[in-house]
């Protein structure tokens, strides 16, 4: 037996191999069993429901007819305590702020499964009459109270679980009716959760992505999503589409055909433009290796998700400058922020208004494309020059099993993440803008990045330190975590003075 399988299920070693019908069946007998509302799922009854759907509240036919007609969607996230407080929030996402896609969020309670602790949180949020929870806590409701969710809108609705527990969850949301789901074994372990192993949650994303595949087999098409991160720091493009070839790797060998990436901006035009075109270019690349030629990866741009300034001005100013930069580099859809996202939880009228400056936006930049710059052909260049030998790398240290070799890199710090809050993780490499604001590798930590790309990195770094006077070394990396979050009187000094 494999030396890596340790959790969650001794029967099966680690693999990317997809999880037996029989074996499948008996996991899912045993996560539905975990809580009562378990018991309402009715798969046969859910895959009816699914078909009955119309076109335009089914997420990946929207998806893929945007992505034919080249339209850039809108979608925010958004989650409230009761069943009654999510309604008034999904209708008003879809009615004022015109949502494409009309998001369900889950609560903290619930992305760790603790449901008794969920339950009295909506206790608590009828008897005060708003939200006491930060999302809605879907396990609690089950399938049957949840799908009055689906039946309130007219749009397609996502599961935004944020939790590297998704197996119970994922079971209640599309058995309620959504058809999309966001969320990976690789990417939510690093970003969210300190003890969980990334084998553990590699594993617990094969049980979602498997069922994807059930919900296939009766032809139900579903919406999976990688997440990008959530570490509310800087991630290096390169980092950000290694995670998500990964993570689109696992999910197709369970047998998911629709498989979205998320890309965090890094509010540089080129550099987000280059992404978004090599994400989309070297998944694919990845997935034909392994014979995946029918994987569908349109890619989601993410609002800022550093630190936000407390100036509605200038949060504003990010919104649509964020619109400008999805739309510019081709981005399927964008998940939206607002002006009080420096505050905590928006509200609905807030969360439109985000929306709405986000659409404008998109719709004025829709005809910007940068292909013929130099510039934007040398970044996607130096994206694919860093992905390329850690992707490989990977797959060696997994003798071609994507799941084994994710494991194995993480563990010997060839596979890195920047501030994660995973032991697992060495988090030895730190990025830093250089003096022209892109993100670039200011310590590699043991990722094998060339050695002629890291010195491109070095010299734009050192041109920054040289320009602002910051000795070369880890106060770039901080600055650069900070920096959209300051005041304008700190941005710009000489305009106060």
């Amino acid at each position: 037996m494999n030396k890596f399988a340790k959790p969650l299920d001794a029967r099966l070693p680690l693999a990317a191999d997809q999880i037996p019908r029989d074996e499948f069946e008996r996991m899912r007998r045993e996560n539905l069993a975990r809580w009562p509302t378990g018991a309402e799922v009715e798969f046969d009854e859910a895959v009816a429901y699914h078909l009955s759907l119309p076109a335009h509240k089914r997420l990946p036919m929207v998806m893929r007819k945007a992505a034919a007609e080249g339209r850039c969607l809108t979608q925010p996230r958004g989650g409230f305590g009761t069943l009654e407080l999510q309604i008034e929030l999904m209708r008003e996402l879809e009615s004022a702020g015109l949502a494409d896609i009309v998001p369900t969020t889950t609560d903290s309670y619930t992305r760790n499964e603790q449901w008794a602790k969920a339950g009295y949180g909506i206790e608590e949020s009828r008897k005060a009459g708003r939200s006491m929870l930060n999302g809605f806590p879907m396990v609690n409701y089950g399938p049957r109270q949840t799908r009055k969710l689906i039946e309130a809108i007219n749009r397609p609705a996502i599961v935004l679980s944020g939790t590297s527990y998704p197996k119970l969850t994922a079971e209640v949301g599309y058995a309620a009716g959504f058809t999309g789901y966001l969320g990976s074994g690789l990417a939510y372990t690093v970003s969210y959760t300190k003890e969980t192993t990334i084998e553990e949650g590699i594993r617990n994303y094969q049980y979602l992505d498997r069922l994807v595949a059930l919900y296939g087999e009766r032809g139900v098409e579903l919406h999976r999503r990688q997440p990008g991160f959530l570490t509310g720091t800087n991630i290096p493009p390169s980092i950000a589409i290694i995670t998500g070839i990964v993570d689109a790797l696992l999910a197709a060998h369970q047998g998911v055909r629709d498989y979205g990436l998320e890309l965090a901006q890094t509010l540089h035009l080129v550099q987000d433009a280059a992404a978004i075109r090599m994400a989309r270019i070297l998944t694919q690349e990845y997935l034909k290796r392994f014979g995946f030629e029918d994987v569908f990866t349109p890619i989601t741009s993410l609002h800022w998700m550093g630190a936000w300034p407390h100036d509605e001005s200038q949060a504003a100013a990010l919104m649509a400058y964020g619109g400008t930069l999805a739309a510019v580099s081709g981005a399927n859809s964008i998940t939206t922020k607002s002006k009080h996202e420096a505050f905590g939880l928006p509200t609905p009228g807030a969360n439109a208004e985000g929306l709405r400056i986000t659409r404008m936006a998109i719709y004025l930049a829709r005809n910007v494309r940068l292909d013929s710059m130099p510039e934007f052909q040398r970044e996607c260049d130096m994206i694919r020059r860093e992905v390329e030998p850690v992707m490989d790398k990977i797959l060696e240290m997994g003798d071609g099993d994507v799941a084994v070799g994710t494991v194995r890199a993480v563990e010997a710090g060839v596979l890195d993440i920047p501030w994660s809050p995973n032991r697992s993780v060495k988090s030895r490499v730190m990025p830093a803008r250089d003096a022209d604001g892109y993100f670039r590798i200011l310590s590699p930590g043991l990722m094998p990045f060339p050695e002629d790309v890291l010195a491109y990195h070095e010299e734009r770094l050192r041109r920054r330190a040289e320009k602002e006077h910051i000795p070369y070394g880890e106060e770039l990396a901080v600055t650069s975590v900070y920096e959209l979050s300051d005041p304008l009187a700190k941005l710009m000094p000489a305009l106060f003075k």
